[in-house]
């Protein structure tokens, strides 16, 4: 299982347009962050809302990206030199929440999600952001000797702020969650503002509170390697969530390797394309489309139960899909699709 964001959280942070169209009621801007444009839409906010609104994101977006990258200098980068030395280490508050529900996740999931294994991510050569990579894979051997060590985000002690991992391979690297972490708190943001009809939509994956006017919040559901599956009304306060194979990997003579690795195995998942998942949260929904990804097409509707999750959205290799009875009463599907509905946890781990 590969952490990198669907967008990357390798890119400069910096703002491209801030609050500068609005039509009637609806203000909006774009954000470079993380690798992607961000867009930001509200609905029913003044201008002096607004303005402050997405001058004050583009802050906290800045904070996110010196203090989550996994490779460029910052705290993350300072904890992970910390852990490989046996030191404890002072995190700031959202590190910490990070792995609080990461831990879980893992956990619930049966490693199938597992954000410390920046180590087997770094070997792959999946800390950048130009792909297509070329070359051939890792050697086997090179990656064994990080499994034998299983580094986990339970090996994590927390006290307070302060951290220590008594095991020196547990290297975190936050992409399976950090995206949907930090919509969340954009979204807190604006309630806190007074802001109750907005959207923050980062590449594809958002969260949605209110209703734009008198309809609800729409969004598209991407197709894996492009073009729209089909569409979803928001409705209240939700997150919708993408994991897919099919924008970074590894290439050689012989095989492509997506970037999304197996924590257990250390190698790249390869029979999902991509899932999508609803839920109310956009750190669990980031979190657990990676761990259903990685779950393979016979194991994620056990991994869905297991997360009390139940609008779900699988595409395999072949296009085909595979989705709840829930995901299928919200989706619109913009055409013809070969699908099959699944009943969420016969299968136990």
């Amino acid at each position: 299982m590969s952490l990198l964001p669907r967008f990357s959280v390798s890119a400069v942070v910096c703002l491209i347009l801030l609050a500068a169209c609005h039509r009637d009621q609806e203000h909006s801007a774009e954000l470079f962050v993380f690798g992607t444009i961000v867009e930001v839409k509200l609905w029913g906010a003044s201008d002096e809302q607004a303005n402050r609104a997405f001058a004050e994101l583009q802050q906290m977006f800045q904070g996110m990206h010196q203090n989550w990258h996994a490779w460029e200098p910052g705290r993350l980068v300072e904890i992970n030199n910390a852990f490989a030395d046996g030191r404890p280490v002072e995190a700031d508050r959202g590190i910490v929440e990070m792995i609080r529900r990461s831990q879980l996740i893992e956990q619930k999931s049966d490693g199938r999600f597992n954000p410390a294994i920046g180590a087997l991510i770094r070997l792959w050569g999946f800390h950048t952001s130009d792909y297509p990579i070329i070359g051939p894979p890792p050697d086997s051997a090179e990656i064994d000797e990080i499994l034998i060590h299983n580094p986990s985000s339970r090996d994590i002690r927390i006290d307070g702020l302060q951290l220590r991992s008594e095991n020196p391979f547990v290297q975190l690297d936050f992409g399976g969650i950090a995206k949907g972490y930090a919509v969340d708190l954009a979204i807190r943001h604006l309630q806190d503002l007074g802001i109750t009809n907005a959207i923050v939509n980062a590449g594809g994956d958002l969260r949605a509170m209110g209703r734009h006017g008198e309809r609800p919040w729409r969004v598209a559901v991407r197709k894996p390697g492009g073009g729209i599956l089909g569409a979803v009304e928001v409705r209240g306060d939700e997150a919708l969530f993408t994991s897919g194979n099919y924008e970074r990997f590894r290439q050689d003579e012989l095989k492509r390797y997506p970037h999304i690795l197996d924590p257990r195995s250390g190698w790249p998942v390869e029979d999902v394309a991509s899932v999508t998942v609803i839920t109310t949260e956009g750190i669990e929904a980031d979190a657990a489309a990676t761990a259903l990804v990685v779950a393979g097409l016979a194991g994620w509707p056990a991994v869905a139960r297991a997360l009390d999750l139940n609008k779900v959205l699988v595409v395999d290799e072949s296009g085909k899909v595979y989705l709840t009875p829930e995901m299928e009463q919200r989706l619109q599907f913009s055409g013809d699709v070969e699908r099959e509905i699944v009943e969420v946890g016969a299968t136990r781990f």
